[in-house]
């Protein structure tokens, strides 16, 4: 791939048009017009290397991985583990097996709440999570209480959608087994201090989970740095393909975890007496994975590498800033999400207007966003709000993208108004 950046007295420059070819459905037409897409946050659009990867496994390379020994199955083997090495090198875990296959995040939470959290948790343990958690961060150990009498605490936030640390640290104690964080909120845009989580947390001995799904398309993560016990992000987040997501966990714990699923790679040997269990990573890989998904996600996270994280970071948050400033403006638009440290996502309400309605009109001008409560219901109910309308940014997203979104922002308030 060609290099993405040209220099200019010195200075580099995104070159967002040159990136915006690699992804064919950005030249799509909707209802006659180009396409905005600025639901990034639900899930990315993806490059044609990304595309072609998929195809080229159904059409050169199908056949399924591991113990066979002709030369499609010992190919497609290959393309499989090298995206294990890849995703082990992004996010700079110590050992290759400490990176897990799973459908996505909420498939890697359930996995550890339920791993872990069966052989670990009893009655009268606390786990934390934040007020402004997904779903998927809130049910699985929902599930788990129920079934170990274990209690779920809930960190607070205050106005501007950021974590109280004061209450954080005064939720601290003996009793506290587990604490699982979203990185960055998905209807917020919130960065949340996941390092001084981390530590603090470690100073009483207890393993955190880190929900990267929001953060590892926008963020440099560096696990070993961070000293996050597991993390987990979903491929189609950034940039790869759907059903497919990693979960990360150190190598202490995931040795000691008893099995997720049962069946296919995760064993060593069956009879009707005993099976003896696969070791790391394929103890926790049951069944045929997606094959095209696995080798998809490492072309895509080799895409990203190539262009380069913190400079996808620094033009996403230009992007931000441009449009917080133009929707700051608009009489009758409230932002909701006001931290200081934020993500390329603006969630926001309309007076008069509800959320669905503004994104079906804006839908009517080819700008696509999310309506709705974001799977954050508890959030919702926070700000004393139904739902919000979501724009969420990416590095192919331009700055007159953003012009035409308040542009029909603005008839969508005079419409209500």
């Amino acid at each position: 791939m060609e290099n993405l950046f040209i220099d200019i007295s010195e200075k580099k420059v995104f070159e967002v048009e040159k990136i915006r070819k690699d992804f064919p459905i950005l030249s799509r037409l909707i209802h006659g017009k180009n396409l905005v897409y600025f639901d990034n946050a639900a899930t990315t659009q993806k490059p044609r290397q990304v595309i072609d990867s998929i195809q080229n496994y159904y059409v050169n390379l199908n056949s399924n991985i591991h113990r066979g020994v002709h030369y499609l199955s010992e190919a497609a083997t290959k393309e499989y583990e090298c995206t294990r090495k890849i995703i082990q090198n992004f996010i700079n875990a110590k050992h290759l097996e400490e990176i897990i296959y799973t459908r996505g995040t909420t498939e890697s939470i359930n996995l550890v709440a339920s791993s872990y959290g069966f052989a670990n948790f009893k009655k009268d343990d606390e786990i934390l999570i934040s007020a402004m958690e997904h779903h998927s961060n809130i049910v699985p150990w929902q599930i788990i209480c129920q079934h170990t009498g274990a209690k779920l605490k809930v960190i607070p936030m205050n106005d501007d959608g950021e974590i109280i640390l004061e209450e954080f640290d005064n939720m601290l104690n003996e009793k506290t087994k587990f604490v699982s964080v979203v990185h960055v909120s998905n209807s917020l845009g919130t960065i949340n201090p996941i390092k001084y989580i981390i530590d603090k947390a470690h100073n009483f001995n207890i393993p955190v989970m880190v929900d990267a799904a929001q953060s590892i398309q926008h963020l440099k993560i560096d696990v070993q740095q961070l000293d996050c016990d597991f993390l987990a992000f979903s491929g189609h987040k950034i940039y790869g393909p759907t059903g497919i997501g990693i979960l990360y966990g150190k190598k202490k714990y995931l040795i000691e975890m008893p099995p997720y699923q049962g069946g296919g790679d995760m064993i060593m040997s069956v009879s009707f007496e005993k099976t003896i269990y696969n070791e790391l990573p394929y103890k926790f890989e049951a069944g045929t994975p997606n094959i095209a998904g696995v080798i998809g996600l490492g072309v895509a996270i080799r895409y990203i590498n190539n262009i380069g994280i913190e400079a996808i970071n620094n033009f996403e948050n230009e992007l931000l800033s441009y449009a917080t400033n133009l929707l700051s403006d608009m009489k009758g638009l409230k932002i909701i999400g006001t931290a200081k440290d934020k993500t390329s996502v603006i969630s926001f309400i309309i007076d008069n207007a509800h959320p669905h309605d503004v994104g079906t009109i804006l839908d009517r001008d080819g700008v696509a966003v999310r309506t709705g409560h974001h799977c954050t219901e508890p959030v919702m109910r926070r700000f004393n709000i139904p739902a919000t309308t979501r724009a969420s940014f990416s590095f192919y997203n331009t700055f007159y993208e953003i012009d035409v979104l308040a542009k029909s922002l603005k008839k969508v308030i005079n419409l209500f108004n």
